[in-house]
C-alpha cells in the first residue's frame, strides 16, 4: 500500500509531460507553414473621395439698411414672409425731408423767375447796344454812351449766366434731397424670404456714421456651400468636380452639385494680428474654402445648415478591383502576391487607377478571379486557439 502511494507523484509528472507535448503539437505542429489569407480579383465600383464639412448659405442675400435717420413709422413685413422685388418693406418718418424738398422747390421757382427777369434785361441791353452802334456810325451819339451800352450788355449776360448756374446748383440740391426723401421708404431690392427684422416699429435710427440694418432678405431657391478642405487634400479638388452632401437631419437624403470655385487663399482669422498673418502656425491645419452651388427649389435646405460634403475626385464603374491590403510597394510601383495553382506565392507588378478606402481599380497586370495574398493565416489561427 505504501509503494502504491509513493508511485502517484511519478505518474502525475509523466501525465503532465504528455499533456504539454500534445498541446505543443496541437498549437505549433498541426498547422502548415504556408497558410495565407486570400481575396479574389473581382469587378466592382471604385470612388475616390475627399470628405469635408461645410455650411450652407443663400447664394443671393441682402441686408436692407436705412440711409437716413429718423423714427421707424411702419414695418410692413415680418420674418418668414415671401417678398417680391420692389415691394414696400418699411417707412421712416419723412416730415423733415418733405419740408426740405418743398423749400428747395420754392427756391428753385424763385431763381427761375429771376432768370426770366434777367433775360428781359438782357434783351433790352442788347437793343440799346445795337441802337448806340447805329448812332455811332452817323456820329449822332457820344462815345461815352456807346461804352455804357456795351458794359450794360456784358453785365446782363454775366448775370444771366450766374442765375443759370444757381438754378443748376438748386436743381442738384433738390435732386439730392428728393433722394433722401425716397430713402424714407424701404423697398425690397430682390425677391426672396425675410430672414429677420432687426428693428422695431417706433425705434429711432441714426444713419449719420453707420448704416443701420433694418431687415435681411435672401433668395433661398439657390444655396451656396462654403466648405473648408485641408491643405493635404486641396490639390485634388478643382472647379467642376462633382460632389454630393448630406445634412444632419438624419433623413439620408443626398444633394448633388459641382464645385464652383476654390478660393486661392485660406480665410483670415479676424482675431489674428497683421504681424502673424504671414506665418502659419505649425500646429494649426491650414484649410482652404471651396464653394459649390445647389438647387433648393423645394426649400428643404436652410441657411447655416451643416453639410457633410463628399467630393468625388475619381470614379470607375464595373472595373477589376484589388484590395488595398494586397498592394505592396509605393505609388507608381505597386506589386501584389498572387497565389499560384501550386499554392505558392508569385510576385506580379500591377498598375492601379482610382482608389477608395478599401479597393483600387486595376488598370493592368491582373485578371478577374486571380487569388491575391492579403495576409498570413497561421498566426491568426494560432492566436485564436488561446481564446476561450
Amino acid at each position: 500500500m505504501t509503494a502504491v502511494i509513493r508511485s502517484w507523484p511519478r505518474r502525475a509528472m509523466l501525465l503532465l509531460i504528455l499533456v504539454i507535448a500534445m498541446a505543443g503539437y496541437w498549437l505549433f505542429g498541426s498547422q502548415p507553414a504556408s497558410g495565407y489569407i486570400t481575396e479574389s480579383v473581382r469587378r466592382g465600383d471604385v470612388e475616390s473621395t475627399v470628405v469635408a464639412i461645410g455650411t450652407l448659405q443663400p447664394r443671393e442675400s441682402v441686408d436692407v439698411g436705412a440711409q437716413v435717420s429718423g423714427q421707424v413709422m411702419r414695418i410692413h413685413v415680418q420674418a418668414g414672409d415671401q417678398v417680391q422685388k420692389g415691394q414696400l418693406l418699411a417707412e421712416i418718418d419723412a416730415s423733415l425731408h418733405e419740408a426740405t424738398v418743398e423749400a428747395d422747390r420754392a427756391a428753385l421757382d424763385g431763381l427761375r423767375a429771376q432768370l426770366q427777369d434777367q433775360q428781359a434785361q438782357l434783351d433790352l441791353a442788347r437793343q440799346q447796344h445795337q441802337r448806340q452802334l447805329r448812332l455811332a456810325k452817323d456820329d449822332a451819339t457820344r462815345e461815352e454812351d456807346v461804352q455804357t451800352a456795351v458794359a450794360t450788355l456784358k453785365s446782363a449776360e454775366a448775370k444771366l449766366r450766374q442765375l443759370r448756374a444757381q438754378i443748376a446748383e438748386s436743381q442738384a440740391g433738390l435732386k439730392g434731397n428728393e433722394a433722401q426723401l425716397s430713402y424714407t421708404r424701404l423697398y425690397a431690392p430682390i425677391s426672396g424670404v425675410v430672414l429677420g427684422v432687426d428693428v422695431k416699429q417706433g425705434q429711432t435710427l441714426n444713419a449719420t456714421y453707420q448704416t443701420p440694418t433694418v431687415l435681411r432678405i435672401a433668395d433661398l431657391s439657390q444655396m451656396t456651400g462654403w466648405t473648408r478642405v485641408s491643405e493635404a487634400d486641396i490639390r485634388r479638388v478643382k472647379a467642376g468636380l462633382p460632389l454630393y452632401f448630406t445634412t444632419l437631419g438624419g433623413d439620408e437624403r443626398r444633394w448633388h452639385g459641382t464645385v464652383r470655385q476654390v478660393l486661392p487663399a485660406p480665410p483670415v482669422d479676424p482675431n489674428q494680428s497683421e504681424s502673424t498673418t504671414s506665418v502659419a502656425e505649425p500646429e494649426k491645419v491650414v484649410q482652404y474654402t471651396v464653394l459649390f452651388d445647389v438647387d433648393n427649389a423645394d426649400g428643404e435646405l436652410m441657411p447655416q445648415m451643416t453639410a457633410q460634403v463628399v467630393f468625388i475626385t475619381a470614379s470607375a464603374h464595373n472595373v477589376l478591383t484589388v484590395p488595398l491590403d494586397a498592394l505592396l510597394g509605393t505609388p507608381g510601383n505597386y506589386q501584389v502576391r498572387v497565389l499560384a495553382k501550386n499554392d505558392q506565392p508569385v510576385l506580379y507588378p500591377v498598375k492601379v487607377g482610382a482608389r477608395d478606402r478599401q479597393v483600387a481599380e486595376v488598370l493592368d497586370g491582373l485578371g478577374e478571379g486571380e487569388r491575391l495574398i492579403t495576409g498570413e493565416a497561421q498566426n491568426e489561427e494560432r492566436m485564436s486557439r488561446f481564446q476561450w
